[in-house]
């Protein structure tokens, strides 16, 4: 009787496949490239095409209802994050979605590879003109006439109409961005030295080290006591962490952690070449920042390579969450410096990704993202109508970090206008910010009407220090500004609140923006500056929540009471050190 069941069900399949192929329906499309992209012509039908299918998972609403429900304060599951195979058990597809799919791809004779731990993503590879044949599209050669690559991309793709609820996306298709460096300019400083609390005022002159960070947010310098708590640094592009330089910048600025090093994972053929010259400074700030802010937690630097799956616009950004999402430990903290234009990736796409960080919410990771350096202009400044948002900062599932800089006038903080803020295009407001985005949509009136969309996700979540940031490169210290100091500072940060929950036994924070926005006071409100762009003043920065600092940066005492508050770990309150930094600032 089993065996007649699974024959009925093969030839069922096998129906089912056909009767798809009868008559396909566009999936996605667009009316041109973007500007820059030149088409040199129809690809050679012979090129091969490193293709992935995403299927369409068997339950992504109730993912979300569990990311939530772990990662609200104020419900009863709060911080009892799933395992893997609880993830996986809202993502994998269903059998009718993986069989329907592949049979239809071997009647073509296409071979179709697993490559997620949860399978909802299969990679094919098939000539043009194969590929044409499937996806009735036009795979062109396509060149930028700026940066000279080459691409091979359609402008529209269809599916089997059968198959359309089943599969989410095929890429790489329509997307043309590229992976955007928010690559920090580098300049030269001698005399630099750890400084002590009396001196404190010069942070805002010589440039900030992380003795100013420490006194200007109130972070401990108790070091980390937890092993199982580690902090994972995003590395693209061929960005290289040296470990002689980390170690000259500790001993310099962070005595107390000389010798730590941080660990290596490579995926896509990365490496991490230790010749000096190579030294990256996006990579070498990002680990230097990473180490001493989290004060000697376990920090591991990831290097994903060239030689990527997922096409040349993601530069290994799916690869690198795919990886994490299949090992049974992934970091409980993952910051990246790296984005891209909202505008220029396939919204499918952009879904997709964000529910990847979704499922590493759900088991207790935070993801922290730079929003970028453009102002109201996106990833990079440039001429544009409207404002452009990044790419991930709408999406609601991870956290984006602005940048502030210092005021000697005020003695505080005032918003870097290079911060990258506004409101997706892709993504609706999300609960948890609606009543701050409502509140800052109130304040600024007709304030760039037309020019945003007002019921997108608003970004960036938080804001940290991003002007003046001393770092060491190939021996050498200096100072660099970007939203990519921002984004390491914070993790650090988060990072060592993880510390204090594990030692109490205590879940991790996990998905961190329910929690953010529940406790606005724990962060030091940004009220001065603008980011501008697209030939205008951008966003003004204001009481609450704004799209060009979010919440503010962090008051870390009041930010580790209120997380193991939430925990139900009592907590004696201490002097606030970051009170102490403003008066110092302030003389």
């Amino acid at each position: 009787m089993v065996t007649k069941l699974l024959v009925f069900s093969a030839l069922l399949s096998l129906a089912f496949a056909k009767s798809t192929a009868r008559s396909t329906k566009v999936h996605e499309a667009i009316s041109a490239p973007p500007p820059g992209y030149v088409s040199n012509g129809p690809a050679p039908a012979d090129t091969e095409l490193n293709l992935r299918i995403a299927l369409a998972h068997s339950d992504p609403d109730g993912l979300i209802d569990a990311l939530y429900a772990v990662s609200s304060p104020d419900g009863p599951s709060y911080g009892q994050h799933l395992s893997k195979e609880e993830v996986e058990q809202f993502v994998t597809p269903t059998a009718q979605t993986s069989d329907a799919v592949k049979t239809w791809l071997a009647q073509a004779g296409v071979n179709a590879t697993p490559i997620s731990s949860a399978g909802d993503w299969l990679a094919i590879t098939v000539p043009v003109s194969l590929a044409n044949e499937l996806f009735n599209a036009d795979f062109n050669h396509f060149t930028h006439s700026e940066t000279g690559n080459k691409i091979t991309r359609t402008l529209q793709y269809s599916v089997p109409t059968g198959l359309k609820e089943h599969i989410d996306l095929m890429h790489p298709s329509v997307t043309f961005s590229n992976l955007i460096h928010i690559r920090p300019a580098f300049s030269t400083r001698s005399g630099l030295e750890r400084r002590a609390t009396e001196e404190m005022k010069s942070c805002s002159t010589d440039g900030i080290t992380p003795a100013c960070i420490e006194f200007l947010y109130g972070i401990p310098t108790a070091r980390a006591t937890q092993s199982s708590n580690y902090l994972a640094v995003s590395g693209f592009n061929e960005q290289f962490a040296n470990k002689v330089d980390l170690a000259t910048f500790l001993d310099k600025f962070q005595p107390d952690l000389s010798g730590m090093t941080f660990t290596l994972q490579t995926i896509d053929g990365g490496s991490n070449s230790q010749n000096g010259s190579e030294a990256g400074i996006e990579a070498n700030l990002d680990i230097q920042y990473a180490t001493s802010i989290s004060q000697g937690a376990p920090v591991t630097f990831i290097s994903v390579g060239e030689d990527n799956h997922d096409g040349f616009e993601l530069g290994g950004f799916l690869d690198i969450i795919l990886f994490l999402l299949g090992e049974s430990n992934p970091p409980q903290v993952l910051t990246t410096s790296y984005g891209e234009n909202e505008n220029e990736i396939s919204p499918l796409l952009a879904a997709k990704l964000c529910n990847a960080y979704a499922q590493l919410g759900a088991r207790g990771a935070s993801i922290i993202f730079a929003s970028g350096d453009g102002g109201v202009s996106g990833a990079q400044s440039h001429n544009c109508s409207k404002f452009v948002p990044t790419f991930p900062s709408g999406c609601p599932f991870m956290t984006s970090v602005g940048a502030t800089q210092l005021t000697s006038s005020s003695g505080g903080e005032t918003a870097a206008s290079f911060s990258a803020g506004g409101f997706s295009n892709d993504f609706v407001t999300p609960s948890y910010q609606a009543h701050a985005v409502e509140s800052y949509l109130s304040s600024i009136g007709s304030t760039n009407s037309g020019k945003f969309n007002t019921s997108g996700r608003g970004y960036p979540d938080v804001a940290a220090i991003g002007v003046n940031v001393t770092i060491v490169v190939n021996g050498t210290s200096g100072t660099v500004a970007g939203t990519s100091c921002a984004s390491p500072i914070f993790a650090g940060m988060i990072t060592l609140i993880n510390d204090a929950l594990i030692a109490a036994n205590k879940s991790t924070l996990g998905f961190l923006n329910p929690f953010l926005y529940a406790n606005p006071d724990a962060f030091n409100d940004i009220t001065t500056g603008s980011n501008p762009g697209c030939n205008a003043s951008g966003f003004p920065a204001l009481e609450g929540w704004d799209p060009v600092t979010g919440l503010g940066s962090p008051n870390f005492v009041a930010l580790k009471a209120a997380a193991l508050k939430a925990a139900g770990v009592s907590y004696t309150y201490p002097v606030q050190m970051a009170d102490i930094m403003q008066d110092v600032l302030s003389l």
